[in-house]
């Protein structure tokens, strides 16, 4: 079953923030709601069916972010997939487009974290990725030597150290990942962090485990990010052909044996990623290791500056010893082959895990539409943009994106109907902006409770 071709018609997101608990996750996904309905052109009438990330919230948390727009008894699903989760969200809305159900789902995905490393909610029983932490500590006690730090980071760190240990690296090459990364995210009106910090202030800042530096590493942030994504027929009904973005072909997978039988690489996702980047490419219809020479753009999931290391190989990008000869020759930034997390990635743009997948599809559709501004990434680098969302425990998410060919700039767009470039600013909504998206069937009562 190839089902239908579908397309991103809006995309919205809000500032990606230091955790301060200063913003609830219905307000903020109010505003990334409304910024992606706005840019489609759409109210929320238009809407069939909600799918709503998030890791850290009570049920239905989902349905009260959405129910500031109306009620219009459609279903919402909610959606926790760790840090794949608004990738996952978005991949069952493709899902329900692609096979026919709805002409139009809506993504959303956001998150209100804490402050510090990742801890659990629930103290009282063992945590789903209990033996994906056991297993990584043992390979470091077998093979890899010794290493320290919270569970998270020390595990992403043992993989980079087997990548060093089978093929050359340093912890150099990671704070090379982390400073591109840095620098990208001082033109990203979203980023947490546009410092663009050097080589050298990524490697002198404090240790966190053997080879991360805490540059080298996200930090937990507030925010929210949403998509819409609709058939070619609602494409063409609402006029949307100069700014709808093709998925070209999505997939989602989950751990193999090898995730515990083999490696540290392997305990992080690298094969995991690997499958799922194959299946993909696959499905748009290249042979087996063909397509990636046609990827200008990237946004890739460098929660840990080792993870986009490993990651490089994993997506086919490079050889399997090549990644760090990669960073060295530049092909991660502009000018080279790729231009890898030209938002800054979650290592500056910051890390609120329901609407981190979201906000790479958010980019990369802004990249690829005729909106210059935020990356100036110039249209030949090539054919497609490329998104890679990883959660451990676990779950994978590729997604494959193009400007279709029927694809017409010019006109009124999601520019006009917000008032201004969102690929290249960052501006808060008002309650007129939500007005002109809102349901006919939304409750008064509900919005006089929305903060924006």
């Amino acid at each position: 079953m190839t089902g239908r071709r579908t397309f991103l018609v809006g995309g919205g997101c809000t500032a990606f923030i230091k955790p301060r608990g200063n913003r609830t996750t219905e307000d903020m996904g109010l505003e990334a709601a409304t910024k992606a309905l706005l840019d489609a052109g759409i109210t929320y009438d238009a809407v069939e069916a909600a799918y709503v990330g998030y890791c850290y919230g009570d049920s239905t948390s989902g349905q009260r972010s959405l129910y500031n727009l109306g009620l219009t008894n459609i279903p919402v699903i909610n959606v926790n997939n760790n840090c794949s989760t608004g990738s996952s969200a978005l991949y069952q809305a493709n899902i329900t487009v692609k096979y026919g159900q709805f002409e139009c789902a809506l993504a959303l995905g956001f998150e209100r974290m804490k402050p510090g490393s990742l801890g659990t909610n629930f103290p009282d029983r063992p945590s789903p990725t209990l033996l994906i932490n056991q297993r990584s500590q043992e390979l470091e006690r077998e093979v890899l030597g010794e290493n320290h730090g919270p569970g998270a980071p020390r595990m992403f760190d043992n993989g980079a150290q087997e990548y060093f240990i089978k093929y050359g690296g340093t912890p150099k090459h990671l704070a090379m990942i982390a400073s591109k990364n840095h620098r990208h995210s001082v033109k990203n009106p979203y980023s947490q962090f546009r410092d663009g910090w050097s080589v050298e202030q990524v490697l002198a800042a404090p240790k966190i485990t053997n080879n991360l530096t805490k540059l080298m590493c996200s930090p937990t942030s507030d925010g929210a990010a949403c998509c819409i994504v609709a058939s070619e027929e609602f494409v063409h009904a609402h006029g949307l052909e100069n700014q709808a973005i093709e998925i070209v072909a999505t997939a989602l997978t989950t751990d193999g044996p090898a995730t515990f039988e083999t490696s540290a690489m392997n305990v992080v996702g690298y094969e995991m990623s690997k499958v799922c980047a194959d299946k993909v490419f696959k499905e748009a219809g290249f042979a087996e290791g063909q397509g990636r020479d046609q990827v200008g753009v990237i946004e890739l999931h460098d929660c840990f500056a080792a993870n986009e290391l490993i990651t490089y190989p994993a997506l086919g990008l490079c050889g399997p010893n090549d990644a760090h000869k990669l960073v060295e020759r530049g092909d991660n930034t502009y000018g080279g082959k790729y231009v890898i997390n030209p938002s800054g990635g979650l290592e500056a743009k910051g890390h609120p895990l329901g609407a981190s997948g979201l906000g790479m599809h958010f980019y990369i559709m802004m990249q690829l539409r005729d909106s210059p501004g935020l990356f100036d990434i110039p249209d030949e680098r090539g054919k497609y943009g490329l998104v890679h969302n990883i959660g451990l425990g676990g779950a994978v998410v590729v997604s494959l994106l193009r400007r279709p060919e029927f694809y017409k700039p010019g006109g009124p767009d999601g520019r006009t109907r917000l008032g201004y470039n969102h690929a290249h600013e960052c501006q808060p909504i008002t309650m007129d902006d939500v007005n002109k998206v809102k349901s006919k069937r939304s409750s008064p009562y509900v919005l006089h409770h929305a903060k924006l």
